[in-house]
């Protein structure tokens, strides 16, 4: 073999072997940045209430944190006439996500105060870091709590109610139709009271998981998790669990929302009448999703100012409002 002939077999096999090394060598990739973890969700306070509750002061049971997301708790608004009053718990609306303290949460804990009523705007935990059960199970403690602290809060255990707005509202009616009457042998005093509110009062909620949403997601997934069992589903529907224990109810919905459709307040009413528990339903035919207490609206939508109206006559028929409230 000449010069000629071995340099291009040099070449030759200088190549081939080049290839093969680049084939068998894995390509260096860059690492992969690492997702951000998720964390509590925090609401700022609501407007003008005098103290603050932690429900569990010791730590919530489940809590994945120590941020103000994660802990719940209660936000007092008292009322100055003598005691012991009437209470409400507010329970603000927001998908599970955020919570609308203001116009679903501190606004009617003013207006109850300045009726006689004792009122308490809840902040629950939120997903997507805390899923079902932990929202009802706030709730059920805020319940308790104000039961097992009435004296020094100056309220009435046994005239207790609960007022929910769109996913507050579907806590209210699960709290209304799910409950018990405390564990004796509990450690904590706490959960040995009943967490069966007296009455609720349900604006634009959930109450018939059948009931399609408008944006064609399946019921429930932001606090079920995606692709939810239908037997996860029939657990949380407030309507498949109505019976004759279930809260008197005053129920509010308008034909023109578009997110919680009006016939979950009209099913459920339904369920109600048939267990022979005492309820009032009022579906107006306009207004969207989230007219909180009908006020502060479009002029067209002036038939929804009622409803303050009609929130305090049906408290004042049961004994819940004091009668002489402006």
């Amino acid at each position: 073999m000449n010069r000629f002939a071995l340099a291009a077999a040099v070449f030759s096999f200088a190549i081939t072997t080049a290839v093969s090394l680049t084939a068998q060598t894995p390509a260096v990739t860059a690492p992969a940045a690492p997702s951000a973890p998720v964390v509590a969700t925090k609401t700022a306070p609501p407007a003008g209430s005098t103290q603050t509750i932690v429900l569990w002061p010791d730590g919530a049971p489940g809590a994945k944190g120590t941020t103000e997301g994660d802990i719940p708790k209660l936000f007092t608004y008292p009322t100055a006439s003598a005691g012991p009053h009437p209470s409400v718990i507010v329970m603000p609306g927001g998908g599970y996500t955020h919570l609308v303290m203001e116009q679903e949460g501190a606004y009617e804990a003013r207006w109850l105060a300045a009726h006689g009523v004792q009122a308490f705007v809840l902040e629950y935990r939120l997903a997507p870091l805390y899923l079902y059960p932990t929202q009802s199970g706030d709730v059920s403690r805020a319940i308790r709590y104000v039961r097992a602290h009435a004296a020094e809060l100056g309220v009435d255990p046994g005239k207790l109610g609960i007022w929910g707005f769109s996913a507050g509202g579907s806590l209210a009616g699960y709290a209304a139709t799910i409950h018990s009457a405390g564990d004796p042998a509990a450690a904590d005093p706490i959960d040995r009271l009943s967490d069966r509110p007296d009455f609720e009062i349900v604006s634009y909620g959930r109450m018939d998981m059948s009931v399609a949403l408008a944006n064609g997601t399946l019921p429930m997934e932001s606090i079920l998790g995606p692709h939810p069992s239908q037997a996860a589903i029939d657990a949380i529907d407030p309507v498949k669990h109505v019976s004759a224990d279930t809260s008197p109810s005053f129920l509010y919905s308008t034909t023109g929302d578009k997110t919680v459709d009006s016939r979950n307040a009209a099913k459920f009413y339904v369920a109600l009448k048939a267990a022979g528990v005492p309820a009032e339903l009022h579906i107006f035919e306009l207004g969207q999703h989230g007219t909180h207490m009908g006020e502060g609206l479009a002029p067209a939508m002036h038939e929804l100012t009622v409803t303050p109206t009609l929130i305090a006559n049906w408290m004042q028929l049961h004994g819940w409002m004091p009668a002489d409230a402006q």
